[in-house]
């Protein structure tokens, strides 16, 4: 199940919906090693491809991977012009200058009527991922003069039984909550949720305004999210960045588990090339359905004017690409798949994994240092140079006793992947290493 809107006060001119078809645009200005914001994954993303190209998540509208260090989406209630569940969509924004609807303005986000009751609107939106809440980026992209002029978000950490039953939301343009949706709703108590943004003034949606980057002010758990606006107005897009968050103990140390998945709170922490795509898009949910949704790197420059070829047909190459990923626990990895779907006539020609174990001290030096391979590092080899083809999955089973915290993974010379899995078992460190 991917985010959703739960509730929204209004979806007259456009639902609130449309707050999850977010994108990743990371703030500007930005390296690797700046901080968490630098690797956050958005955690409103849809739970698979099919939700992903049938909703409108996490923001993205699949549950995408974790790159850096730390992102997710519920599903808003109140929208007039658009519909609540525009702004949690996929795709970016559009602007269309002749677009109207029988309620008004065509926007695509959330936009709510022009108050003329007291309070303001709001609406409260499931993560697709439950996790910890870096900070958000509220986009008002072509709200210039209606979009919300504050917003506030506070965030809930809720189990099952403590979500109401609400009314399926449907089709909600031209529409308002009804008495029977706010009478659902106030089922989530005000002692249910954290302010994780206080209210804050927005920027208009011009090119140079539009992105408002806002830091959570607690950094803990949650399952859902409420937006308030104050009073009324419009929101194109809402994302929200963390790292997932999976309860280890649950889980058996008997037990197969993708280790690196972002739903699992895998991350990604350093990349060397992501000129067409970001290596965190190869830990996200189920398989891409398009070549965007994968790590891609520009094309190597030091490559041999004319290439060769080992006996085993793998280009000797002098340089190759690499990303860090760490694990979302300690384990041993058993199983690997790499998946190139997508990548026909720019897949990498050959990978390696690489494994290691240290300690969050460690993680943090080598951070700030780019992972330079002068640190040091004893990579240990998972799986060794193998020849990659083209739009296809390829499975390897490997023999691995040692426990690893963190993997590489190398292409030569260059191209995209658009899925990695590190099946294995959860494991615990020795004390040497913790």
């Amino acid at each position: 199940m991917g985010p959703q809107v739960l509730f929204a006060t209004d979806d007259w001119f456009a639902a609130a919906d449309n707050l999850l078809k977010a994108v990743h645009r990371p703030p500007p200005g930005l390296s690797l090693g700046s901080g968490p914001w630098a690797w956050n994954f958005r955690l409103l993303r849809a739970a698979d491809q099919s939700e992903a190209d049938s909703c409108s998540e996490q923001q993205c509208h699949r549950r995408g991977g974790g790159c850096c260090q730390y992102e997710t989406c519920l599903r808003p209630r109140i929208v007039a012009e658009s519909q609540a569940t525009g702004f949690v969509q996929r795709e970016a924004p559009q602007w269309k200058a002749e677009d109207f609807t029988n309620f008004g303005k065509w926007m695509d986000g959330w936009e709510t009527r022009r108050k003329r009751i007291p309070g303001h609107d709001w609406c409260v939106i499931k993560l697709g991922v439950p996790g910890v809440i870096h900070g958000f980026d509220v986009d008002t992209s072509y709200f210039t003069g209606n979009y919300t002029p504050r917003l506030s978000i506070a965030a809930a950490c809720l189990n099952a039984d403590e979500v109401p039953d609400l009314p399926s939301r449907g089709e909600k343009m031209g529409t308002a909550a009804s008495e029977e949706d706010f009478e659902a709703i106030r089922k989530l108590m005000p002692e249910f949720w954290t302010e994780l943004v206080p209210m804050t003034i927005l920027q208009p949606g011009y090119v140079d305004t539009c992105h408002n980057y806002l830091p959570a002010q607690q950094l803990r758990q949650w399952t859902h999210i409420r937006l308030n606006m104050y009073p009324d107005g419009g929101i194109a897009r809402l994302r929200a960045y963390g790292i997932g968050h999976k309860d280890w103990s649950a889980v058996s140390q008997k037990q197969a588990i993708d280790l690196v998945a972002m739903t699992n709170g895998g991350v990604c922490l350093g990349y060397s090339d992501a000129h067409f795509g970001h290596p965190k898009n190869i830990i996200g949910i189920g398989r891409s359905s398009v070549m965007s949704d994968g790590w891609e790197t520009a094309r190597r420059l030091d490559r041999p004017p004319v290439l060769k070829a080992d006996d085993q047909g793998v280009l000797q190459v002098p340089g190759y690409e690499w990303a860090v990923f760490k694990l979302g626990h300690p384990g041993i990895i058993t199983h690997i798949e790499i998946d190139t779907s997508h990548f026909k006539g720019n897949f990498p020609d050959s990978c390696e994994i690489e494994g290691c174990a240290i300690t969050p001290e460690e993680e943090k030096e080598r951070i700030a240092m780019m992972w330079k391979e002068c640190l040091g590092l004893k990579w240990k080899l998972l799986l060794p140079v193998t020849k990659l083809k083209p739009h296809q999955q390829h499975f390897y089973s490997i023999e691995m006793k040692d426990i690893v915290t963190h993997v590489r993974l190398k292409i030569k010379p260059d191209g995209g992947i658009s899925r990695m899995r590190l099946l294995g078992y959860p494991g615990t460190l020795p004390a040497v290493n913790l």
